[in-house]
C-alpha cells in the first residue's frame, strides 16, 4: 500500500508551487494558505496548496468572466 504525503515543509510546498521560499512564507503570514505547526516545525497539509490553486483559478475565472 502506498502512503500519500499529508504535510510538506515549506521547501517543498514552494517547490511544488514553482515559487521562491520567502514567497511561500509571505503567503502563509498573508493567511492565503494554511498551515500547522509541530513541535518547533511549520508543515502546510498538501489540501491547502490545492485549496490556495483553485481560490486562484477562481479569481482568474470571476476577472475574466467581468471583462
Amino acid at each position: 500500500m502506498k502512503s500519500e504525503v499529508l504535510l510538506l515543509t515549506p521547501e517543498e510546498a514552494a517547490d511544488r508551487l514553482r515559487i521562491g521560499r520567502s514567497m511561500l512564507y509571505e503567503l502563509l503570514t498573508a493567511r492565503q494558505i494554511e498551515s500547522v505547526r509541530i513541535n518547533r516545525s511549520r508543515r502546510i497539509p498538501v489540501a491547502a496548496l490545492e485549496a490556495y490553486v483553485r481560490r486562484l483559478c477562481d479569481a482568474a475565472q470571476t476577472s475574466e468572466g467581468a471583462l
